[in-house]
């Protein structure tokens, strides 16, 4: 079997599987009961399809105006250029529009008139009109509106201190313009699962069983004797689409509830002239945000101020170009990404009138691909399927050949009553419920059930998982390949020790005295200057210091120095900033002042910013040339700081010749070193432990961080990554190896330091194809998203990380704690576990249901087991044994065995072995059951029959039962460990108890069942027990 899944069902991977291969298992499903439940939790590739030519056709149309307001401009401003047919798929109809929208434009905006139900609420323009603006990229319509702070004045909000609203206000702006919402699918209702398990075909067929049963029976025994067997098929259908719908929407809940907590984004804004983190559905039209690298712009809005902002618009309008954003150019969509730089921005539009809001409403929901896992089983219930159905056709065909043998023994085969009917239909409607019985429905089920169960355990543990299929993966992971700053450090920031001036000391001990005046004047200037933080008050008027842990500590070392923020801010004009990318390592700011001179300050990795000076500010404050001696004292004070785990940043400046403008880049070279910081960022507790647990799991982690090599190993030792035979690299070092010598050093990286993000994706490729690990890699930037997008495992940092990093992640870690990776880990190893001990249990059932109907059949004519009571059976193994067995914590010996890693087999030999040994014993106690039974029990008279079979029956469901409670350890013999505290597995247990006493004891007339004595109890729960010593002889049984 596990040769045929990997031949036809293994193609489809964790992530990005072709269309084609999602296609191809869905054709080899032949024998599916109910397509509607059974791929429920699969792409919907039709619509999904649609959806994508619809989106094509939007970003089309997008596309088109957005460049005819492009070149609209550019004929207004004198500098027409013609646009080419190449760029559209249907030219013809560009060049009126073309023509119509650069002889019109704007003709007609001096008729604009506000609406009377916008002027009473305060507004002096409407909602359309705004969102016109962005979505036209309309120039003359914004210049006769008054420009960017024209339109902030008639939205009555503030460019600087933005909205100033109390709650009346509030609910009265959401009136006028909306909510920033999109339009979602309702939530589908409780009798929309009951609807779509009553397609189940075998149900169906069952149900027109129990039709004519009803009909013949009342017409020969009349009513209510006659309605009996009808009856209890009827209801035992309702019970398996009740208890099957109810699980099914319970499942749907969950999903729902963590789509919600996907969508959770948060965004800052500046409101009553206060910074602070708003969730982007409480965005309003007037609101400040601040965009910074890696954001998703929350809404439509126009650009107040910033400096190099680059935005990908390719989600829009699927043009790949970055789109460069300024006063000349303000417009900023919904959807779009900022790839690179820091703005302000005004927004204008929100929800359902904002481009992507547009965009969204057109798209139909294709749903997340399937996981290999549910693909896997979907082959094995088609393979169980095909033997079931082969064996249902052959048990009816022998019944019926029993029957007509009997009629031709007495000579009335040419006669036929309506009793023959009801038993020909009898044998019918059992051959139906084996089909039932056998064909596993509930296997690729139970994976999203124990998905959803694992998912919303995980969110209380902090981790998000995006993609259902990452929960699966991470429990074949043998390879992490971590961050260091905030994952496994606090990333709670200080500067404990500086070099200014070339005097190294500790910062608490630091006094002004010891820093001569102008050195400490240009180092205020380049801490408060140079930053992507800010300090601000906050409203009980403290003040507040934003920006990233680096910054905040830095920032707070020049506070702590006696420096102004706003004062230095204000002593300058900021010319260009280059923000800080994980590429260049570094960042830049020039400065403009009042009395003409211009200076570029500059900060980043020691080594790099200190390679780019030639000069250096000495003990007395002067500039002084970088002599060697010099170089080599800095060179090891960088050093002795990195030994001692600390971060270290580099602070540099160079004074600029004029005609320098915001254009002209920062120079690379040249520069006056500052001094030097050494940054401490604790470890965080529990991570040893962590990276411990891992090892005796068989999983490697690496340390891939853009530190100093000495500090990267210094953590690396104090969390136990680096050890004895384990290797330490730059990234530098690894980028100039060849193939062969990348074959010889991957497997013994333990740290890479001084890394770039290209450095990251080539060493998790390397891990994957040439070495075949299951690799799960963390990231928080936007340049860690190609890394994230080739691990089978993509991790992002729920606080440190940017929105195109949690994008592109299948997992966010809302704590940035490495132990919850592990916790993920060990989900995702308890995720397949389960589903294993669950696919151990069914086929057990499966295996010992259809030899006993069949060989019965065979060589007595007739079945022990009725239709009522193999739909019961099936309910026993599908719903309810997969909430038993699907829903098992993890428990701490998971992380003690090797992980499966990418080529293991699912259904292993030790589950062979107990599935097969299992189904021995039960079919001989069933066999037994039925050729010595009656004399063991002592039954005669008329109804030893009825009472036998019920006896077989019963005995059967508790084999069941305590088979359930022997698959919670497929390899252990004490499988009563945590049995306690899984309420929902006792939960189930008990509830099947007490429904098999009342079936027999008081359901006897619809489930073919009489009353049992307290003896015949005691014997059947025994031969249930019996299971539990045989499974612990089958453990000792070595495979």
């Amino acid at each position: 079997m596990e040769s045929y899944l990997n031949q036809n069902f293994h193609a489809v991977k964790s992530k990005h599987s072709s269309d084609e291969v999602l296609q191809k298992w869905r054709g080899l499903c032949h024998v599916v009961k109910n397509p509607k439940r059974r791929f429920r939790f699969t792409a919907n590739l039709s619509k999904r399809n649609e959806a994508a030519a619809m989106r094509r056709t939007n970003q089309e149309k997008l596309r088109i105006a957005v460049l005819v307001s492009k070149a609209a401009f550019q004929f207004i401003q004198g500098k027409f250029v013609m646009l080419l047919y190449s760029n559209f798929s249907d030219s013809s109809i560009l060049w009126p529009i073309y023509f119509y929208d650069i002889m019109y434009a704007g003709a007609h905006t001096g008729d604009y008139k506000v609406p009377e139900e916008v002027k009473a609420a305060g507004f002096d323009i409407c909602a359309d009109e705004a969102g016109s603006l962005v979505e036209g990229h309309d120039l003359k319509k914004l210049k006769f509106h008054g420009g960017v702070e024209g339109l902030a004045e008639k939205l009555k909000t503030s460019i600087t201190n933005g909205l100033s609203i109390d709650n009346e206000g509030l609910v009265r702006r959401q009136e006028v313009f909306g909510i920033n919402k999109f339009a979602e699918s309702p939530q589908r209702s409780f009798w929309v699962f009951v609807w779509e398990a009553l397609h189940d075909m075998t149900l169906m067929i069952l149900a027109m069983c129990a039709f004519v049963s009803l009909i013949v029976g009342i017409a020969t025994e009349g009513w209510p004797k006659g309605a009996h067997d009808g009856l209890g098929i009827v209801a035992s259908i309702l019970l398996v689409v009740f208890v099957t719908a109810t699980s099914d929407y319970k499942q749907s809940l969950q999903f729902r509830d963590l789509d919600k907590e996907k969508k959770k984004i948060a965004i800052q804004v500046t409101r009553s002239g206060y910074r602070q983190k708003l969730s982007i559905y409480e965005l309003l039209p007037g609101d400040i945000v601040h965009l910074a690298i890696g954001d998703q712009v929350p809404a439509d809005g126009l650009f107040l101020s910033g400096f190099a902002v680059s935005i990908d618009e390719s989600s829009l309008t699927g043009e790949s170009e970055p789109v460069m954003v300024s006063a000349e150019n303000p417009w900023l969509m919904s959807g779009t990404k900022v790839q690179d730089g820091s703005c302000k921005m005004l927004v204008t539009t929100v929800g359902m009138r904002t481009q992507w809001g547009k965009l969204m409403a057109t798209l139909s929901e294709g749903g997340d691909d399937e996981t290999p896992l549910q693909v896997k089983l979907n082959g094995v219930a088609t393979v169980i399927g095909k033997i079931g159905l082969f064996f249902a056709v052959v048990t009816f065909a022998v019944l019926v050949q029993k029957l007509f043998s009997r009629k031709i023994l007495v000579g009335t085969q040419w006669s036929w009553a309506a009793d023959d009917a009801l038993e020909l239909l009898e044998y019918f409607a059992i051959a139906v419920t084996i089909v039932v019985v056998a064909v596993p429905e509930g296997l690729p089920l139970a994976v999203t059930l124990s998905l959803a169960f694992a998912m919303q355990k995980m969110m209380n543990d902090k981790a998000l998982v995006r993609h259902l299929a990452a929960c699966e993966t991470m429990g074949s992971a043998t390879s992490i390949c971590s961050d260091k700053t905030g994952t496994l450090t606090t990333n709670r920031m200080t500067v404990v020790k500086s070099c200014i001036c070339m005097n190294a000391k500790e910062v608490s001990k630091q006094g002004t005295s010891d820093i001569p005046e102008k050195a400490l004047k240009m180092l205020l200037q380049s801490i408060f200057n140079n930053t992507g933080g800010e300090v601000v008050k906050n409203k009980e008027g403290k003040q507040e210091i934003l920006g990233t842990p680096t910054e905040a500590a830095i920032l707070d070392f020049g506070l702590l120095l006696g420096g102004d923020f706003q004062a230095e801010r204000e002593a300058s004009q900021i010319l260009r900033v280059e923000p800080f990318n994980s590429s260049k390592k570094r960042m830049g700011v020039v400065l403009k002042f009042p009395g003409g001179g211009v200076r570029a300050h500059c900060k980043g990795a020691s080594e790099i910013i200190l390679a780019a000076c030639d000069k250096v500010m000495n003990a007395n404050g002067e500039v002084a040339s970088l002599q060697e001696g010099s170089l080599n004292q800095l060179k090891n004070t960088i050093d002795q700081f990195a030994g001692e785990a600390l971060r270290t940043l580099c602070l540099a400046y160079i004074d600029l010749e004029g005609g320098v403008s915001a254009e002209t880049p920062i120079p690379s070279s040249g520069y006056t070193c500052i001094g030097i910081v050494g940054i401490k960022d604790p470890v965080r507790p529990g991570v040893k432990e962590s990276v411990a647990l891992c090892r005796s799991a068989g999983i490697t982690v690496r340390m891939v961080t853009g530190d100093n090599i000495n500090t990267a190993k210094a953590i690396a030792k104090e969390c136990g990554i680096l050890r004895d035979g384990g290797i330490a690299i730059e990234g530098p070092d690894f980028r100039e190896k060849s193939l062969e010598e990348l074959n010889n050093l991957v497997p013994k990286i333990q740290v890479m330091a001084r890394s770039s993000p290209l450095d990251k994706h080539t060493l998790v490729k390397h891990l994957r194809t040439t070495f075949g690990e299951v690799v799960a890699v963390t990231g928080d930037g936007t340049n860690d998203a190609p890394a994230l997008h080739e691990a089978d495992i993509g991790l992002a940092m729920g606080i440190a990380g940017t929105e195109v990093a949690k994008e592109s992640a299948d997992v966010i870690i809302l704590d940035d704690n490495f132990s919850t990776i592990v916790t993920v880990a060990k989900w995702g190893r308890s995720v397949y576990v389960n589903i294993q001990k669950f696919v151990q249990f069914q086929l057990t059932v499966n295996i010992v249901a259809l030899m006993v109907n069949f060989t019965s059949a065979c060589l007595t004519g007739s079945t022990p087991l009725t239709a009522v009571q193999l739909l019961w059976v099936n309910m026993i193994m599908d719903t309810l044994g997969a909430l038993a067995l699907a829903t098992e914590p993890p428990n701490d010996a998971l992380m003690k065995r090797a992980p499966v890693g990418r080529q293991g087999n699912f259904i292993s030999n030790v589950m062979w072995r107990n599935i097969f040994g299992q189904s021995l014993y039960q079919f001989v106690v069933i066999w037994l059951l039925q050729s010595k039974g009656k004399s063991f029990y002592g039954l005669y008279g008329y109804n030893s029959d009825l009472i036998l079979n019920t006896l077989i029956f019963n005995s059967f469901v508790f084999c069941q039962l305590f088979n359930e409670v022997n698959s919670r350890e497929m390899e252990k013999v004490n499988v009563l460990c945590g049995i306690c505290s899984n309420h929902v597995f006792l939960s189930v247990l008990g509830a099947t108890v007490i429904f098999q006493i009342i079936i027999i004891e008081f359901l006897g007339t619809f489930a073919n069942t009489t009353p049992l004595t307290m003896m015949q109890w005691y014997y059947s729960v025994l031969t249930g027990f019996l299971s539990m010593p045989i499974a612990v002889i089958l453990k000792m049984i070595p495979v």
